[in-house]
């Protein structure tokens, strides 16, 4: 029982500080204009990826007798991966989102007649756009998926080593089921929530930088994990 406790809190805590667990999903579901129901199955399905793998790995890592300290690295390690995916899909996206906001710009063409001129608002933005558009639309998801497969549950790992070393199979499962739960409970809450108020903001002008102010947002919170171990 105290070992539940322990993995439910560690996994409310884990995912609340970390805000990779949540913001890639609230500024994307803005962004790309996803329904509730989108937000909520996409965040679900990377958070069952984001869990799996770390059980997955501890449970190899154990029934191979693989030393904790080793697990750890290799966590460590993937946790880093993770960080450098996040960056560079996050200023991947800030460049193409910048990209299409200059290209959306409207401007004025004024037009002579023999009876006079008219003007008229122009874009650059084309059907040549809209294919790329659509074909990145299809993409994030997928991408975030395997971003959130290579991120770790570092603290999920030590946490399964104490049931394991007293040969208990159904404490193991039981508090990764715990440690799963809660993770995936909390950032689907966090992510709902903050959608929805976000679903409300207006930006005017400003609203064509959408997809390049999400894509800064997902490359900071890479850059926050990478050097300031959030």
């Amino acid at each position: 029982a105290i070992l539940c406790g322990t993995a439910a809190s560690i996994g409310l805590l884990h995912t609340l500080f970390g805000p990779d667990h949540y913001l890639p999903f609230i500024v994307m579901s803005r962004a790309r204009r996803w329904t509730m129901t989108r937000t909520a199955l996409i965040t679900v399905a990377c958070g069952i990826g984001h869990v799996l793998s770390s059980v997955v790995l501890g449970s190899v890592g154990i029934m191979f007798g693989i030393a904790v300290t080793s697990l750890e690295m290799f966590e460590g390690a993937r946790g880093s991966v993770a960080a450098w995916l996040l960056i560079g899909f996050g200023g991947a996206y800030f460049i193409w989102g910048l990209h299409r906001a200059i290209r959306g710009r409207t401007h004025e063409h004024r037009h002579l007649h023999d009876t006079g001129t008219h003007s008229h608002a122009h874009s650059h933005d084309s059907q040549h756009a809209h294919v790329h558009t659509e074909k990145a639309r299809s993409m994030t998801p997928w991408i975030l998926f395997t971003i959130f497969v290579f991120g770790p549950c570092e603290p999920l790992i030590p946490i399964l080593m104490y049931p394991a070393a007293k040969n208990s199979i159904g404490g193991m499962i039981l508090v990764a089921s715990v440690f799963s739960v809660v993770t995936i409970t909390t950032m689907l809450s966090v992510v709902m929530l903050s959608a929805w108020g976000v679903s409300f903001a207006q930006f005017g002008k400003l609203e064509r930088y959408i997809h390049a102010t999400a894509g800064a947002a997902i490359c900071l919170s890479g850059l926050a994990i990478q050097f300031l171990g959030l």
